[in-house]
């Protein structure tokens, strides 16, 4: 309950805060590609439910719906500002609104794509599933694209064991930091 008010409040400053670079951004991905500015990727959720997970599209729109790391060679299906959205984490704001609606968290795991089998059978395993998927988690924090799917899950599971206020916090913080220095970034 703490952490779903922590979401709900934290998501409205935010979304209150960045409403102008939410609406620059978005016209920067349609002028610079055809399509949406908004990708809706479905996405292993709470309990492993997919929902419908919002991302300004740094890909062009016929990039097959597999992982990034899977694609043989991703950048040549980058959009010309999709490099600099991934790089910068300004892609994720749209997940504001899945906050917001209750479908992620500030903090958690970051959800599984809805083929990635190999990763969400891992953490149904032990017990990943049962918490909510977040913005950013304590994998992202600790390796981000760079992990392997087995280190990914252990950091998951960690956080799991940890969770609190104030671990929620600190991964915040370090996420905020490994932004700034595009920590952790391989595309």
């Amino acid at each position: 309950m703490l952490k779903r008010s922590f979401d709900l409040l934290l998501s409205i400053i935010a979304a209150f805060l960045l409403a102008a670079p939410v609406i620059v951004v978005a016209l920067m991905v349609r002028i610079t590609s055809s399509g949406p500015a908004v990708y809706w990727s479905d996405r292993v959720g709470l309990h492993n439910k997919i929902f419908k997970m919002p991302k300004f599209r740094t890909m062009r729109v016929d990039t097959p719906a597999v992982a990034t790391h899977l694609l043989t060679n991703p950048e040549q299906f980058l959009t010309p500002i999709g490099s600099f959205l991934r790089q910068s984490s300004l892609d994720e704001l749209p997940q504001l609104w899945s906050i917001l609606k209750g479908d992620m968290s500030f903090v958690g795991p970051r959800p599984a794509l809805f083929n990635q089998e190999d990763l969400i059978s891992l953490r149904s395993r032990y017990g990943v599933d049962r918490i909510k998927p977040g913005l950013t988690g304590w994998a992202q924090v600790n390796g981000r694209d760079e992990l392997p799917i087995p280190e990914k899950v252990e950091l998951d599971v960690e956080y799991m064991q940890r969770q609190s206020f104030w671990f929620d916090w600190k991964i915040i913080i370090l996420t905020f930091l490994k932004v700034l220095k595009k920590d952790g970034i391989t595309h």
